[in-house]
């Protein structure tokens, strides 16, 4: 997949993997899914990732453990350079990262407290307050 030029409510850019940023899969998949790019600068120019190999693996299994989703991640390479692709698709029933629920919103993560989990959990079942 070409890389899009900027990030927006549906494509993230990451230089390098860490384990929180299982918390913006968790938000793709309350949102409407999308993409993390692992490699990639925040003007989308690739910067490589080291490691590339074992992380197609840990990624798969780390978010299946915490959150029990399937996501897709695929290898790239451009110009000699190791990028990931980690694909999310948005999920019909809310997804929790260690209990808290995270919503892609714009291009932030943001975490669902009070009112707005309130309408989320609602949301996601079909119902309103009406």
């Amino acid at each position: 997949m070409k890389i899009p030029k900027d990030e927006d409510q549906n494509v993230e850019f990451k230089q390098s993997w860490r384990d929180e940023y299982l918390k913006w899969i968790c938000g793709f998949a309350n949102a409407y899914g999308g993409t993390i790019f692992v490699g990639v600068d925040d003007d989308g120019s690739v910067c490589g990732v080291d490691n590339a190999k074992k992380l197609m693996e840990d990624i798969p299994n780390k978010v299946r453990d915490v959150m029990g989703l399937i996501v897709d991640v695929d290898l790239h390479k451009q110009d000699g350079k190791d990028y990931l692709e980690i694909r999310t698709e948005a999920y019909p029933y809310p997804v929790s990262y260690k209990g808290d629920y995270y919503y892609r919103s714009g291009s932030t993560k943001q975490e669902l407290k009070g009112a707005a989990l309130d309408r989320f959990m609602l949301g996601k079942q079909g119902k309103t307050w009406d």
